[in-house]
């Protein structure tokens, strides 16, 4: 019944082309007897083809990665050869600009055809293709991908209503432009202008007679008349020919040009364009790269799910310029590799962050952002003992894991005595100030209970120092350029923990550990961790450079960002990415911290004196002010140092991604040159800029 039904409503589409040829076709749908066409669903109305997202580096002209399952980029109708236009047609249409959508004669021919047992026939002209591939892509669900391409008679007819209400809305070269913007060409490539790249090298403006003729080839079968591979190449060619016949035929070209046309040499290979974050890892934007891209999926933004971000970022089109300041990235690889092997199992990772804006500028370390060959490992096996005897291999020389800004499954490193800002930050607020002066034995009883060793002493957290010389009567300014660990503790017991770690919160800790995160957010647990200011908790480079940016900001804590602009396809610029700043503590409080911050690193304080350094070099190789702290762990099993200038923050951790127990010891000789280098890079040949006075 269905096929007798379809054959009806064809003969009667016949008939009225037959008795009415200069009648418009949208009519000729109520003269069969078929439904009122109706609205054309959005996807026909506006192309909704995924396009290919791109991504910069923050002088917007560096492309620093493609985003996209479909490479694919729209170019108007103008932007295409002539040659380029009459070659689709000579391939699939020769009758597009007489027809109003549906080539009636040909569909009837094909249809009775088909349904006697006679070769199989398709007669869909431009019109029904582009309505066939625009309503695939307008849908998320497989079954109606299935539906909207599978070869049926209620298809065929839907094509045909869909087809003759688009030739009504849109003119034949708006119609064209969009087919040649959607069509699969093979290889990757979707659309002219991609197919053009990814075959030629080129524009599409800029495509021959037979270049031309080779592309409209591929649409119909773009594997079968693949010219790359071995079977292919005669099939593409033998088409590419026959097209040109075509164009001939039609007086598009001239004999004499079509000759010419065929001469031309065809393009045996293609070059599919690099995408991902993989395939920056040779010029070290990688990490930079997988930064953005885990930012971008956790938007709420861009979608429910983060499978929609995802489809969102690699069908949408979008100009993504990012906050990657190519040569701060530069100096930061280049000292890294100047201090560390890329094969060391250990990590120097850097990251460097705007103040006032939370602009990550550069992220760094001794490892290619590369997933390991799993036929071919080049990673050695884990220096984890455990997990070498079971054969797991480690991060080093290749990782694509976010060791430097950290994950659910990377939450950082202990990061020592950097974390005593957080506890100076909570006395200020207190109304201490900075000659707020204790007395720091070499071994201090605090209140806290704890019974492990060997911080432990009659069931109580007693810390020492890291030499019997910082025993004595300290204040912020010398407790902290010294970093006295019996100054801070009891400071902290004044702040009260609890505080200290709301500090650490409001200045951007993640806390992404499933222990630290259960502490953090319990206030009464809060009150009784007191190793806190000690940097017993795990963070990332980048969460450091970010927290001692708030202080450079005047207490302004911006979220760490990788975007500094999104426009859309269309033009627009949306809003999403731009720096979200909020008061992390006041500006007096913050100036007094910075204040106290400059003496770890060999520069003078405003308000009093340092009484000593702990990486005193910092100063004068960067050669502007500068404040940072240096942190240790227990056994050194992470050395870490953060500077920074009003410009620029910089915070590097050298640690082992792989195993947190290691017995190797850290050393400040290659942590501390890698983070001041890089900001004397970055500084050098800018204005001097002082700290505001508290």
């Amino acid at each position: 019944m269905a096929v007798l039904a379809t054959c009806g409503l064809i003969a009667g589409l016949v008939v009225a082309a037959a008795s009415f040829p200069a009648v418009a076709m949208s009519g000729l749908a109520a003269k069969a007897g078929a439904e009122e066409l109706g609205e054309l669903p959005p996807a026909l109305v506006e192309q909704s083809s995924p396009q290919v997202s791109r991504v910069y580096a923050s002088d917007g002209k560096t492309q620093i990665a493609l985003m996209y399952d479909e490479f694919r980029s729209d170019v108007p109708l103008a932007q295409m050869s002539k040659s380029m236009q009459d070659a689709i047609i000579a391939a699939e249409d020769h009758k597009f600009y007489e027809h109003n959508g549906v080539d009636l004669k040909g569909v009837a021919r094909a249809f009775v055809n088909n349904n006697q047992g006679g070769g199989k026939q398709g007669a869909s002209t431009l019109t029904m293709q582009y309505v066939r591939m625009a309503l695939a892509y307008s849908t998320t669900d497989p079954q109606e991908v299935v539906n909207a391409t599978k070869d049926t008679a209620q298809r065929k007819l839907n094509e045909m209503k869909y087809a003759m209400q688009v030739e009504k809305d849109l003119s034949k070269q708006q119609i064209l432009e969009r087919y040649l913007n959607m069509a699969p060409f093979g290889n990757g490539a979707y659309g002219v202008n991609a197919a053009s790249q990814v075959y030629y090298g080129k524009k599409p403006a800029d495509l021959t007679v037979g270049e031309a003729a080779l592309l409209a080839g591929m649409v119909k079968a773009p594997t079968a008349f693949d010219p790359t591979t071995e079977g292919g190449y005669p099939q593409a060619v033998a088409r590419r020919d026959y097209i040109i016949d075509n164009m001939v035929d039609l007086g598009q070209i001239t004999a004499a040009q079509g000759a010419e046309a065929k001469k031309e040499k065809v393009a045996r290979t293609a070059k599919r364009p690099s995408r991902g974050c993989v395939s920056v890892a040779k010029n070290h934007w990688g990490f930079f790269c997988d930064y953005f891209y885990r930012w971008w999926l956790d938007q709420e933004a861009f979608g429910e799910t983060t499978y929609d971000r995802e489809r969102l970022l690699k069908s949408g089109g979008y100009r993504i310029v990012t906050t990657l300041d190519l040569d701060a990235q530069s100096a930061a690889r280049k000292r890294v590799t100047e201090h560390i092997a890329d094969t060391s199992q250990n990590a120097l990772m850097l990251a460097a962050v705007e103040p006032g804006s939370g602009a990550v500028r550069a992220l760094a370390t001794n490892r290619k952002f590369k997933i390991d060959d799993a036929e071919n490992p080049q990673n050695r096996l884990s220096s984890n003992p455990d997990e070498a005897r079971e054969g797991i291999r480690g991060t080093y020389p290749n990782t694509t894991n976010p060791i430097i800004t950290g994950s659910a499954d990377v939450p950082g490193y202990q990061a020592g005595s950097v974390f005593k800002m957080f506890t100076m930050v909570a006395a200020l607020e207190k109304g201490m100030g900075l000659d707020t002066t204790i007395y720091s034995p070499q071994r201090y009883k605090s209140r806290y209970l704890d019974s492990a060793a060997p911080a432990g002493c009659d069931g109580y957290y007693c810390p020492s120092n890291a030499s019997a010389s910082e025993s004595g009567n300290f204040n912020m300014w010398t407790g902290f350029g010294r970093s006295v660990n019996t100054y801070f503790i009891p400071l902290q017991e004044r702040a009260g923990a609890e505080n200290v770690v709301a500090v650490a919160k409001r200045f951007g800790v993640r806390f992404r550990s499933a222990d630290d995160a259960t502490r953090a957010d319990d206030p009464a647990q809060a009150h009784e961790w007191g190793a806190f200011s000690l940097g017993v908790s795990a963070s990332t480079p980048l969460d450091i450079a970010n927290a001692y940016a708030t202080l450079a900001a005047d207490g302004m804590y911006c979220e760490p960002t990788p975007i500094q602009q999104i426009t859309t396809a269309g033009g627009a610029e949306i809003e999403t990415g731009k720096s979200a700043c909020s008061r992390a503590t006041t500006k007096d409080v913050a100036r007094k911290a910075l204040d106290a911050a400059r003496c770890p690193v060999g520069d003078r304080a405003q308000l009093g004196n340092c009484g000593g350094s702990t990486a005193p070099q910092v100063r004068s190789v960067v050669g502007h002010p500068v404040f940072g702290k240096t942190g240790t762990t227990d056994s050194d099993k992470t050395a870490a140092l953060v500077a920074g200038t009003r410009d620029l923050v910089v915070a590097g951790y050298l640690a082992n991604p792989d195993w947190a127990a290691h017995t190797d010891r850290m050393s400040h000789g290659i942590v501390n040159p890698a983070v001041y280098e890089t900001l004397a890079d970055y500084m050098k040949d800018r204005p001097e800029k002082e700290f505001p006075t508290p």
